[in-house]
């Protein structure tokens, strides 16, 4: 199976209410988007020093799948539902967004 990474850089709309918009994003959102199968996890991080334009959030979602297109089009199915039950929220701004195929690794 061919092992991806999901990168998706956000804000928050409002930043009186970032405390919000991460519980929402991690207690919410997260596991709503980890309901779709071959999603194996995913990972938030904060930008220490986001530059005018860059996102001040990065979620990283570890994907594995032998079918990419499958998996994509099952993923924006089950965040379309959320949207239809109202789990989406106002504040979340999505400012950029990759998927990397994984071509190798190494630990140490």
């Amino acid at each position: 199976m061919d092992k991806w990474l999901l990168l998706v850089g956000t804000n928050c709309s409002d930043a009186e209410r970032e405390d919000e918009f991460n519980d929402w994003y991690d207690n919410t959102h997260l596991p709503d988007v980890l309901e779709t199968p071959g999603f194996l996890g995913a990972t938030r991080y904060e930008n220490a020093e986001p530059s005018d334009g860059q996102a001040k959030f990065l979620a990283l979602y570890e994907i594995e799948t032998d079918d990419i297109d499958g998996f994509l089009k099952l993923n924006n199915e089950n965040l379309a539902k959320k949207r239809e039950e109202g789990r989406f929220s106002e504040l979340l701004v999505i400012v950029s967004r990759g998927l990397y195929r994984q071509t190798g690794s190494l630990y140490k």
